[in-house]
């Protein structure tokens, strides 16, 4: 919690985006999406035989590439056009293409800023920001290096967002807010990153980069800002002093002074990669070491990356003041971490060090942690960890040594740390399993670490609140087992005990969490709250309010000592879906009083998009303090409901059901419908029919959104819960196609029953893992869907031998169902039509771009109808405007013409699928295994996914 600040950075310059209006550089040439489709075969069927040459060849021979894109994502004559069902197919592929402007429209509407209040809660940054980014920005050289992506010409992570401006609100005491002051100063057209508070709240410090062709180097500076006045500076007087940013970047040590990560100024020119090799690239395990490890990307592949990774992530640690003043302390080093103590005496410096590993990334390197004095006098060292190429792939396995080691959020400087007492594997039983210690900064000569508490779990955090309160959070992936300790880490007499004890899984039981309140040392900790004429001690929880009915959020003021709570607030749970933010009254340092208490809650409707509010107790008065347009009014009066259905397994089943704006199902008779889901794991059934979400949520549309296609007239079902139970000591892999299968085939049996779906024009899609199901129905449930789109997936789980998702067993120990689950295996029964999209440049763990190629080539091989669309620059989740735009073509078009305009009967092939569902396994099962590399968990798009803001930004 000491960091919250530095998340919420690091999730803004991961998550917000930015468009140019501007075409891309005259020198840059953007090379097409690649494109490979096939028709059906009706008399024969053609194997291509798959070879390493493939994706080398992929642009010269299969695609046009002479398009360039405009600054509309427009290529060439086709970049407008609108597909229809009789389009010459000859022209697909040459260039990028827009959809439709009904969807175009909500895509490219202005983003709503994000939200930053001040220490004291009177002032609120609206940080300003863009779109989408321009294909030019993801086609800047990056270096792929130990796990990380790096901007050279920046010396930054690359693929980085950017705020364009600052305005700075004041907010009355009556809630309402003043005009903007909008921050000034700073060169034009700058991309702001990394904006931080000072702890009295008087300054902001940001990041600053211009465009290569203005500045010259294009390389960060550090700049601050007069809060009053609105006006920025330079913090360095020097130019000559630029930021690294490719780990921690800086820290406010006190107001007047902060550390940063410099780029040396002693640093050469790149190192020299040797014309010829010095000799073969050799990884040996003489040792007979087990080491497994999941298909980790962009990792080190020889001397010259590590001199290259060295050259980008070395930093010169320097202290500045707002005067100007600036000391180097330390040695030049790859410096990851930089954390002031709470009373600024004293700095927590992690490094990292060779020996470097060409397995694992980063993360895993021999990582060292250093006490220093708060102007750079070593104190002591704490740990140096070796090289972790050996952490086990069983879940909760952990890194062996000291680790988490952080400040006390309600001490001055106090440490404490986490080991482990099973050498960190899961598998292990051991009791305790971890320990946590407590040490002062510099301890006292022979003191030795105390424990402050054991775990019999896996630790899971700290929340402290002072030396007679503070909760330990332990939990087991295995059994979804977690509990919460109460501790008094000040008396050595009382006994910790147990607060709450139950299954993760189970949201109906979740208690909520504690509330935090900010310190003066710019820390968070437990905010406790008195009643009037009551000496009890109570803390506010607040939690999400699941219920058989949706969410409903809750404030609950909670006695710690007793177990009672009186719930002192709650969302409205008939009209809208509104949730508490953070508090608003924690200025003042010590207990907070009930009857002033005031917190910040975001509000919304299934038609009103999220507004803020400020909630004044003992009145409970709600004041609004923004009001945010509408981002997409076309699609204001849309219909949504929580639909609820059962498996035929007794399982109880959600959906979120979207249609479009003014339908009539009585009138209008059934949609096209697009199902768009991701599966999950549980160990209980009745865990996996809880309701989740509300159905008063606002719909929130990204720019790959499934529901953007409301306004082309679709039903959608959103979010379908797809459970993969396995209770006791069955796993849930083990029946993953029958329960995939009985899941889809139970929503579209309830979306065809209400009639608002046509039973004969139903596609699915996903993205990751959900482009994994998409391809197992379209494998094992044709009867149930007209066509697929698949973004971003892995069909193949031999590619993944060491685990994949929340599968940890090897290849080798559940080799059936390896191969029951690929649909890379179930090539041969997908014969409704296929779209598969991928990045080219995909780092997300399992989900190669070798995947979706292989697979592709697979149904070649039988002659599905399928098409392979491959993105130059994009990753895991797409970002460019072109090519987001290209997506949503690609998509548009494959719906209109295999969904839309589908004639054939689906329930043609009920028999053959059910057939197939049998005896895969089998079938599969018989077959000789060969795997390569290791696999990893996808994540999902979450609807937005990569593009996808924080709703404020709160430190």
């Amino acid at each position: 919690m000491t960091r919250l600040h530095k998340v919420f950075h690091r999730t803004a310059s991961l998550l917000s985006l930015s468009v140019s209006a501007r075409s891309p550089p005259s020198f840059l040439s953007l090379t097409p999406p690649v494109i490979l489709r096939l028709r059906p075969l009706r008399n024969a069927v053609r194997t291509v035989k798959t070879t390493t040459a493939m994706s080398a060849s992929r642009l010269r021979k299969l695609a046009p590439v002479n398009a360039v894109a405009g600054e509309d994502g427009g290529g060439g004559s086709n970049g407008a056009a609108s597909p229809t069902e009789n389009e010459d197919d000859s022209k697909l592929g040459s260039g990028y293409c827009l959809p439709p402007p009904e969807i175009r429209d909500i895509v490219d509407a202005p983003p709503l800023p994000a939200l930053s209040f001040s220490p004291h809660r009177d002032k609120i940054l609206f940080l300003k920001r863009r779109a989408l980014p321009p294909l030019a920005e993801l086609a800047r050289p990056e270096e792929k290096l130990a796990g990380i992506r790096i901007d050279g010409k920046c010396n930054t992570r690359s693929r980085m967002s950017f705020y364009t401006g600052i305005g700075i609100h004041q907010l009355r005491p009556d809630g309402t807010l003043g005009p903007a002051k909008e921050l000034h100063g700073y060169p034009d057209d700058a991309k702001i990153n990394f904006v931080t508070w000072s702890q009295d709240g008087r300054h902001l410090a940001f990041s600053v980069r211009v465009d290569e062709e203005e500045s010259g180097s294009g390389k960060l500076t550090i700049w601050v800002a007069d809060v009053e006045t609105g006006k920025a500076r330079p913090l360095f007087q020097s130019p000559d002093i630029y930021l690294n940013a490719v780990f921690d970047n800086y820290v406010w040590v006190d107001n007047s002074t902060l550390l940063v990560s410099t780029i040396p100024l002693s640093r050469g020119g790149l190192p020299n990669k040797p014309f010829v090799p010095s000799g073969p690239k050799i990884q040996s395990n003489e040792q007979k070491s087990v080491i497994q490890v999941r298909t980790f990307q962009d990792l080190l592949k020889d001397e010259y990356d590590e001199d290259l990774f060295d050259y980008y992530a070395t930093t010169q640690l320097v202290l500045v003041s707002l005067d100007g003043t600036v000391k180097e302390i330390g040695p030049p080093a790859v410096y990851t971490s930089l954390d002031p103590s709470p009373d600024g005496k004293y700095l927590l410096i992690t490094s990292i060090h060779r020996p470097y590993s060409f397995i694992v990334p980063c993360g895993r390197f021999p990582k060292k942690v250093d006490l220093w004095t708060a102007d750079g006098k070593f104190v002591r060292e704490l740990c140096d960890l070796p090289l972790a190429e050996d952490i086990p792939i069983a879940f909760n396995s952990v890194r062996k040594g000291m680790r988490s080691i952080n400040w006390r959020a309600d001490k001055q400087s106090t440490l404490y740390w986490v080991e482990t007492q099973d050498g960190g594997d899961a598998k292990v039983e051991v009791s305790p399993r971890d320990i946590v210690y407590t040490q002062p900064a510099e301890p006292l000569e022979g003191e030795r670490p105390a424990i402050l508490h054991q775990l019999d779990l896996r630790y899971g955090g700290i929340s402290w609140c002072d030396d007679s309160l503070a909760l330990v959070y332990e939990s087991w992936y295995k059994t979804r087992r977690t509990r919460t300790w109460v501790i008094s880490p000040g008396s050595k007499d009382a006994s910790p005990r147990i607060l709450f004890d139950r299954s993760s899984e189970d949201v109906y039981s979740d208690p909520g969490s504690p509330m935090l309140r900010r310190t003066p040392a710019a820390t968070y900790v437990i905010a406790k709250v008195n009643k009037e004429n009551d000496e009890n001690t109570y803390v506010l929880l607040n939690g999400s309010g699941a219920t058989p009915e949706g969410n409903i959020p809750f404030l609950d003021l909670f006695d710690i000592n007793t177990g009672c709570k009186e719930r002192i607030w709650q969302s409205d749970k008939e009209k809208y879906f509104e949730s508490v933010v953070a508090l608003m009254s924690d200025q003042k340092e010590g207990d907070l009083q009930l009857n002033q208490l005031k917190i910040l809650t975001s509000k919304e409707s299934k038609t009103e998009n999220t507004q803020y509010h400020i909630l004044s107790w003992p009145e409970k008065q709600a004041c609004q303090i923004t009001n945010f347009p509408h981002p997409y009014p076309q699609l204001a009066s849309l219909q949504k409901e929580m639909i609820r259905y059962q498996r035929k397994d007794g399982v109880q089943l959600t959906a979120t059901l979207y249609l479009p704006p003014g339908y009539d199902p009585s009138k209008d008779g059934p949609l096209p419908c697009l199902f768009w889901s991701y599966p999950g794991e549980f160990k209980s059934k009745d865990a996996a029919g809880q309701v989740r979400g509300s159905p008063n949520e606002f719909a929130g549309i990204g720019p790959t959104s499934p529901l953007l296609w409301l306004a082309r007239r679709f039903a959608i079902l959103s979010g379908p819960t797809i459970p993969i139970i396995g209770e006791g000591d069955e796993e849930a892999n083990d029946r993953y196609v029958e329960q995939l299968v009985g899941s889809a085939e139970a929503a579209v049996e309830e979306v065809v029953r209400r009639g608002v779906a046509h039973p004969n024009k139903i596609a699915v899609g996903g993205h990751s893992y959900g482009a994994f199901m998409t391809a197992n129905l379209l494998a094992h449930a044709p009867h149930l869907f007209s066509c697929g789109v698949a973004r971003s997936g892995a069909y193949n789980r031999t590619l993944t031998p060491f685990g994949f998702q929340n599968e940890e067993r090897t290849l080798w120990e559940a080799t059936a169902t390896y191969v029951e689950m690929s649909p890379f295996m179930s090539a041969n029964r997908i014969k409704k039509p296929i779209l598969l999209i991928h990045g080219e440049e995909d780092n997300n763990s399992g989900t190669l771009t070798m995947q979706s190629d292989r697979f592709f080539n697979a149904l070649k091989g039988h002659g599905a109808l399928s098409r392979l669309v491959i993105l130059p620059f994009e990753s895991h989740g797409y970002a460019a405007r072109e090519s987001i735009m290209h997506v949503l073509w690609e998509t548009d078009r494959w719906l209109q013409k295999y969904c839309v305009s589908n004639t054939s009967d689906v329930n043609a092939d009920i028999d053959a699928s059910k057939h197939d569902v049998s005896k895969g396994a089998t079938d599969s099962g018989s077959k000789a295994v060969a795997a390569s590399g290791g696999g990893g968990p996808e994540v999902s798009d979450s609807e937005q996914g990569f593009y996808s803001m924080p709703r404020s930004l709160l430190w």
